[in-house]
């Protein structure tokens, strides 16, 4: 009997940790852009936080970091091919091993940003090539030409999906007249199951899981449609035409927000954006109100409170930083700092990276005015500053083509 609930207690505890096994990804756990991280400086130094360390000889890219097993893990260039770099939580080179074809036309620095599960690392590359690595030894477990396979198509600037595991399958989105989304075995690479295709192309938008009226969801963007999946079956359960919305472009790359059954979906190049309910049943969406102000190029946004923080697209080389009202998306402030960028947030604070010149700034999250209370500017200068920063156990990462800074923000 007592073997029997020890059994018992075993398996309720796999069963209850199953969505939440990843323990390193895209934008934080949860993909929200806010780390959850307490006791950190509410002002900076006029100079700055301390720099605590920095690297500057890994292969160029614009992928953040993935932080687990005390181990630092991005991506770069290796000749044609992206290659995975692990280090030391001091930046020392532990290993590196190219993965996948690279993107070798405009703007081929890598982009995809690895997803830690448990032991195990995946990755997808810029012509869409996956692999899964052992994270700590970068033992090589499979790899598969996933995009060709399928038909995949590309964008301008090929494919920058950072992966989606859950339970026992890792996901991907070539697109294109055969499928939307394919799940693979995370253990094997072997194909699970393949959804219908929307006949549209993939965009460069890294998925969002969600759980919400008693099902899992996976949510996410291709060129012209928000979707979610089922992921047991690839069942693509609700479309939601964004294109529509567009007004020059459909360059989709923020992965989406999403709270309480609300989902919250940006866009740059003038493209209005939208906020989305979920039915109870989560098996279709229906629109809550739209927003012209807010269209993140690909920086990302946050909620914080009731509130989306981000910057905006004005052109190319420009933008501001803005607060919508989560309820109403009605504008808060739209102001000019330095210029647009990636933002994340920890303990009521927004962290902005302008992508121009590589300034910082500090800034204390509220409606009320976007004041920055510290700054601090990464030793570079060459730009763009594409990488969207990353906030582990009291320490701000900052990635930046060769190099990485690692700063100590806690009190």
């Amino acid at each position: 009997m007592k073997n029997l609930f020890l059994l018992l207690t075993v398996w309720l505890l796999l069963q209850s940790t199953s969505f939440s096994q990843v323990i390193s990804e895209w934008r934080g756990i949860g993909r929200t852009g806010v780390y959850n991280e307490t006791g950190l400086l509410k002002e900076w130094p006029e100079d700055g936080p301390p720099l605590l360390w920095s690297v500057n000889n890994l292969p160029v890219g614009n992928s953040s970091a993935a932080i687990a097993h005390n181990m630092i893990f991005t991506t770069g260039l290796e000749g044609d091919m992206d290659a995975i770099v692990a280090m030391d939580m001091k930046g020392n080179i532990v290993w590196q091993k190219p993965f996948g074809r690279a993107w070798t036309q405009s703007y081929p620095e890598s982009r995809a940003t690895p997803t830690i599960d448990g032991d195990f690392l995946y990755i997808s590359s810029g012509k869409g090539d996956l692999a899964c690595f052992k994270a700590v030894s970068g033992e090589l477990v499979w790899e598969r030409k996933v995009s060709e396979e399928y038909g995949g198509t590309y964008g301008r600037w090929g494919l920058a999906e950072s992966l989606i595991v859950l339970e026992d399958k890792v996901f991907f989105t070539p697109g294109g007249n055969e499928t939307t989304m394919v799940a693979l075995d995370k253990l094997s690479g072997e194909t699970l199951w393949k959804s219908k295709s929307l006949k549209d192309n993939p965009s460069y938008t890294s998925p969002l899981l969600v759980e919400y009226g008693g099902r899992k969801t996976i949510i996410n963007v291709t060129e012209n449609y928000i979707l979610g999946v089922n992921p047991a079956d690839g069942e693509i359960i609700w479309t939601f035409d964004f294109g529509s919305y567009a007004t020059s472009r459909n360059n989709n790359i923020n992965t989406p927000l999403f709270f309480d059954g609300y989902l919250y979906v940006t866009s740059g190049y003038d493209h209005k954006c939208v906020k989305l309910k979920l039915s109870d049943d989560a098996t279709s969406v229906s629109l809550v109100w739209v927003d012209e102000v807010l269209d993140v190029h690909h920086g990302g946004a946050v909620k914080v409170g009731n509130y989306i923080y981000g910057s905006n697209w004005l052109r190319n080389s420009m933008g501001n930083w803005v607060c919508l009202n989560w309820e109403t998306g009605k504008t808060m402030y739209e102001k000019k700092w330095e210029n647009k960028g990636s933002i994340i947030a920890a303990d009521g604070m927004l962290y902005c990276y302008e992508e121009k010149s590589g300034n910082i700034a500090l800034v204390k999250a509220t409606p009320e005015d976007f004041k920055v209370v510290g700054t601090l500017k990464v030793d570079s200068k060459r730009g763009p500053f594409w990488a969207h920063p990353v906030i582990k156990d009291g320490i701000l990462y900052v990635r930046h083509r060769e190099s990485i800074w690692a700063y100590n923000i806690k009190k």
